[in-house]
């Protein structure tokens, strides 16, 4: 069920998660360079989940999520509506928060692009779950590499412009080393994205919310 669209200038929201996966950590990203563009006026808080407790396995929080994983992110201002799944958190806020796409695309007016950058977000959100496998980790790098060939970002016409489809593959490369994958010289696209992506205000803002 649709929950009933506030007034941007009233929404509250709470991110439950933990700095420990990437995946809270890509919707911090979003919510980061939200708030620094100032497209929409919200607050939002973080709730830490303490995983080494099973916190996320608890009553309370499976009323939120039943397949108990972070991040959830609970909309305050729409009768507390939760969305759980990283992916559909962040397309819930390019809908609700994004409101002039700042960082996504018109899906009327530009629906090429916009179709290219869920296609983006669907490949990172299934296959880099396997991180842990190295051999797969690096086939996927390969693939964020020709898809960054002569492109400073994954989507949108030119050199691409920053997209949520790239705070949603970011927080997955920067845990190569835990694939066992110390540098990203072999693949120099990849490794100038991670560079450019490391020095975005959200992604700075993010990382230092999301470790305190």
């Amino acid at each position: 069920m649709t929950p009933p669209p506030p007034s941007p200038k009233q929404r509250k929201l709470t991110l439950h998660t933990n700095h420990l996966t990437p995946n809270g950590l890509k919707v911090s990203i979003y919510l980061e360079e939200l708030r620094a563009s100032k497209e929409t006026s919200f607050d939002y808080n973080i709730e830490r989940v303490d995983l080494s407790k099973g916190a996320q396995k608890e009553p309370r929080f499976i009323k939120l999520n039943p397949n108990g994983r972070i991040p959830v992110l609970i909309d305050h201002s729409a009768d507390n509506f939760p969305i759980f799944e990283s992916a559909a958190i962040l397309l819930y806020l390019e809908q609700n928060c994004d409101t002039k796409k700042a960082f996504s695309f018109d899906a009327q007016k530009e629906p090429k692009e916009y179709s290219s950058m869920i296609q983006w977000i669907f490949f990172a959100e299934v296959p880099f779950a396997k991180t842990r496998y190295h051999e797969e980790t690096k086939r996927l790098y390969g693939v964020l590499e020709l898809g960054l060939n002569n492109r400073d970002f994954l989507v949108g016409p030119g050199r691409g412009r920053y997209t949520i489809a790239d705070m949603n593959a970011f927080p997955w490369v920067s845990l190569h080393t835990r694939a066992g994958i110390e540098s990203l010289d072999a693949w120099p696209n990849l490794k100038d994205w991670f560079d450019r992506m490391s020095n975005q205000p959200g992604v700075k803002a993010a990382n230092k919310s999301v470790a305190l």
